[in-house]
């Protein structure tokens, strides 16, 4: 039983991997499986198709970073301060992504979203899925700082989803360029979306 266990996590782990380092259409179940070490016949006992396992993939990889999420916007730590810790830690994701794939790679979520929102309705439920999770986030620092008078007041969530399209947009320009010097006005930028009062 252990080693189908671990079967399934090197799967999931490759698929994340192989995917985001390229992209969902260039890799194939047999890609997946050689790099996992895994038999097709074990692939397909857990999964039924490839899009199966990226989904699976992708929120396994959601899970592992929530810890990190909880820790950022703890309600102890300032609204601001959790803004500022989310961009450092998307800044730093990326810098990692660089060096282990040679290029930069863009936010896996809309990258996978957007190659096949229009094919795909699993993956691109998935992609709205783990988007609306950030949002939750990000709503609840800028309705904080608005309440505390550090930033300007308006419709939390609206600001919100203005300020993770940027980041994306960021993130997706500095896939374009493969360029990470692109993200280093994040921060200012969100603070001027919500009108940040320091």
């Amino acid at each position: 039983m252990g080693r189908t266990s671990d079967a399934r996590e090197k799967l999931l782990a490759v698929a994340f991997d192989l995917i985001y380092e390229n992209s969902y259409g260039t890799v194939s179940v047999e890609q997946i499986c050689r790099r996992a070490r895994v038999n097709k016949g074990s692939f397909y006992y857990f999964f039924k198709t490839k899009t199966d396992l990226v989904v699976a993939a992708y929120e396994e990889h959601w899970q592992e970073k929530l810890s990190e999420y909880k820790h950022i916007f703890a309600k102890e730590v300032p609204p601001l301060r959790q803004l500022s810790l989310w961009c450092q830690y998307l800044c730093r994701v990326q810098r990692e992504r660089r060096k282990q794939y040679g290029h930069a790679c863009g936010c896996p979520y809309t990258s996978l979203g957007g190659e096949l929102a229009t094919r795909d309705a699993k993956v691109r439920g998935i992609s709205q899925d783990l988007i609306e999770r950030h949002l939750k986030f990000l709503v609840g620092a800028i309705d904080d700082a608005q309440r505390a008078g550090q930033a300007t007041p308006g419709n939390a969530r609206v600001k919100a989803e203005l300020a993770h399209s940027f980041v994306i947009g960021l993130s997706l320009r500095s896939k374009i360029y493969d360029d990470l010097k692109v993200l280093q006005h994040m921060e200012s930028g969100i603070f001027a979306l919500i009108g940040a009062i320091q």
